[in-house]
């Protein structure tokens, strides 16, 4: 975490009291922290600033993991992927809107293995039964439907999310307008629940807090066949957090960037007072 997120004033009496109004749920349980990590309670929301490799083998009560890590795609050569996130993902003029985010320059072999190891560390902290979704692109959707299975997960299907036709064309070419979750569970689970669309088709949002950013109504959807408290070992802007705000769950945020970590911190601070303004106004 940063001094300036240190340094910065107590959450507000609106961010406190919507803990209250919240549905009862057990909390998480976090372990001894590495030493290297911060934590930061907000009422259902705990963020951690730290590696997600080091802080995941701490953590346990978590009834379900949804996980949107760097890609570490949008290159086809070496080159190409040692090039900043930015650079990758961005066009020019939105380049310098967006913090860098660290991760992304790892090639194929060794970002299956990165991405068994966070999985299996995920699924100790889950319950049994418990579901797991982790988003990916065309080019990595094979590597992560197999990591996934070897950090010990059961593969159970893809879902689908079509960002419409404005995403960029490339002349002479199928437009890449769809991202994908490959999601499972932590071993058997039972049929019951609601059910969540296989497929959603939303726009990526002109305005975000993240370069990578997934639109919130979108989470919302995805979020609705798991329980009360999601892990998201790769928060970014905390975008599945206000998610689950909205939602009803509690939610563990784990961000390895001090400076993306405090852009979570402030918009969880400004949903939560959101939140409860409306609370109060419907009351």
């Amino acid at each position: 975490m940063t001094d300036t997120a240190n340094d910065n004033a107590p959450p507000s009496a609106l961010a406190q009291a919507m803990t209250s109004a919240l549905p009862v749920m057990a909390a998480p349980a976090i372990l001894t922290l590495p030493r290297r990590s911060q934590v930061l309670e907000l009422g259902p929301v705990t963020l951690i600033q730290g590696d997600a490799l080091e802080v995941l083998p701490t953590l346990e009560g978590v009834t379900d993991t949804f996980a949107d890590p760097p890609y570490s795609s949008g290159g086809q050569f070496r080159g190409d992927r040692v090039q900043g996130s930015n650079a990758k993902y961005l066009n020019r003029a939105d380049a310098k809107r967006y913090d860098q985010f660290t991760g992304d320059n790892r090639d194929q072999r060794s970002y299956a293995y990165w991405s068994a190891l966070w999985l299996g560390a995920c699924r100790q902290a889950t319950a049994e039964g418990g579901l797991v979704g982790v988003f990916t692109d065309w080019r990595q959707l094979p590597t992560t439907t197999d990591a996934l299975q070897a950090g010990g997960w059961t593969w159970r299907g893809v879902a689908v999310w079509d960002k419409t036709e404005g995403t960029r064309p490339v002349l002479g070419r199928y437009r890449n307008q769809t991202e994908f979750l490959a999601w499972g569970s932590n071993g058997a689970r039972k049929m019951a629940g609601p059910v969540a669309p296989g497929v959603i088709r939303k726009a990526v949002d002109k305005q975000k807090a993240h370069a990578t950013a997934k639109p919130v109504a979108m989470l919302e959807q995805l979020l609705a066949p798991m329980g009360g408290v999601i892990l998201d070992p790769f928060m970014g802007s905390a975008s599945t957090g206000v998610a689950c705000l909205q939602t009803g769950r509690r939610f563990i945020g784990i961000e390895a960037h001090a400076g993306i970590f405090d852009v979570a911190r402030v918009r969880i601070l400004e949903t939560l007072e959101r939140l409860e303004r409306e609370r109060q106004a419907a009351a």
